[in-house]
């Protein structure tokens, strides 16, 4: 099985069936699969031939805590914020940042929950938080903590930032226009995701005004699919599986080639799976391939699930978009075949992927995106 875990070295801390359309039409489910390695009903996997497929600075806290604590020589103090820049990184090369601008569990002297500023990219070459105390929320703290941060630590505004809060889009989106940055609203912040996860367990547990059992202020939104639009219609699809190996070799054609897609940062994710190990996909034939995978490559594709309840396909973007995106008929062989394609999802972490094909049979993806299903952070 394989087992996914934050990398740890890279945080500095302070211590086909038919696409639904109007009317959801179906094949045989068999018949959706060919020469693609395939579940079969009794949740295995067949054995089939595949296919080819820390710290410049540290200041104090802005925030006052309730009380005064003793900490361990060699503990880190959680009141402490983080401005992080990798020496070895390029700051021109940092075009994109990952933020988060959220109420935290924990409170301050006046009993009001703390607000804390969280920047950044993908590969954590840069990190930066920062403590804000509640009655300042606005777009205008939030504009002016962006240029503070590429001031203090000598790098240019990204041309993008990623954001996966639906209910800070206004803010966030006013806050980066009026820097002339493109906000982009989605789950993709993998980096930041699991860096709250970490900062939860190393960093809020142990900040003197935390608060134990606190849910999350603004909680992540999993709204009923809606229907597919036109654009983003498929005529074929089939769930396959594909050794590691091919999934990385994958990942190299995104980097080498004008392929659509979107990659992860594996060693970041602290992925640990041998070469041969199979990870579940989907592959979706159409015979305007470029065009679909064009108009998918915009649309910050998060995850794929089989929902067996509504025997269909539930595909997510964005921020807290979801759509039917496929439908079959509804039988003891399908839904077996689906959950085992969840189980075998489950087995690898979440870890999956979605491939563009011109056809179910050929050797070559127009688009491919590797994807990774997160809970959602306990912040």
């Amino acid at each position: 099985m394989a087992t996914l875990s934050f990398n740890p070295t890279r945080i500095r801390t302070l211590v086909g069936l038919h696409f639904t359309k109007s009317k959801p039409i179906s094949s045989p489910f068999s018949q959706s699969i060919k020469t693609a390695n395939r579940f079969s009903a009794n949740g295995r996997i067949s054995q089939q031939p595949l296919r080819r497929f820390q710290s410049n600075s540290v200041s104090e806290s802005s925030v006052s805590v309730p009380e005064e604590v003793e900490l361990n020589e060699d503990e880190d103090d959680p009141t402490l914020e983080m401005a992080y820049l990798d020496s070895e990184t390029d700051p021109e090369s940092i075009t994109e940042w990952e933020l988060d601008f959220c109420s935290r569990p924990i409170l301050d002297i006046r009993g009001k929950k703390v607000w804390e500023l969280v920047v950044c990219d993908n590969s954590l070459s840069l990190q930066y938080t920062k403590y804000f105390p509640n009655n300042v929320i606005n777009s205008i703290t939030l504009r002016d903590a962006i240029s503070s941060i590429a001031e203090e630590l000598g790098v240019p505004l990204p041309e993008k930032i990623r954001f996966f809060r639906s209910q800070m889009q206004t803010i966030i989106t006013k806050a980066c226009t009026e820097l002339g940055i493109k906000p982009i609203p989605s789950k993709r912040c993998l980096s930041l995701l699991l860096w709250l996860e970490e900062r939860y367990e190393t960093v809020y547990t142990r900040h003197p005004g935390f608060q134990k059992g606190s849910k999350p202020l603004l909680a992540l939104d999993n709204p009923f699919p809606m229907e597919l639009p036109e654009n983003l219609f498929g005529e074929r699809w089939a769930f396959v599986q594909l050794p590691f190996s091919a999934v990385q070799e994958e990942i190299s054609n995104l980097k080498e080639t004008f392929m659509f897609g979107s990659s992860l940062d594996l060693d970041l994710l602290g992925i640990d799976i041998d070469d041969k190990t199979m990870i579940p996909g989907l592959s979706v034939a159409t015979s305007r391939a470029q065009p679909l995978a064009a108009w998918m490559n915009g649309m910050e594709v998060y995850s794929v699930e089989a929902d067996t309840s509504r025997a269909c396909l539930i595909l997510s973007v964005g921020i807290a978009t979801r759509y039917v995106y496929a439908t079959y008929k509804k039988t003891p062989v399908t839904t077996a075949e689906a959950e085992a394609w969840e189980a075998a999802k489950k087995a690898c972490g979440g870890l999956h992927f979605l491939a563009i094909q011109d056809d179910l049979d050929s050797e070559d993806c127009v688009g491919f995106w590797l994807l990774l299903d997160l809970p959602p952070p306990p912040v």
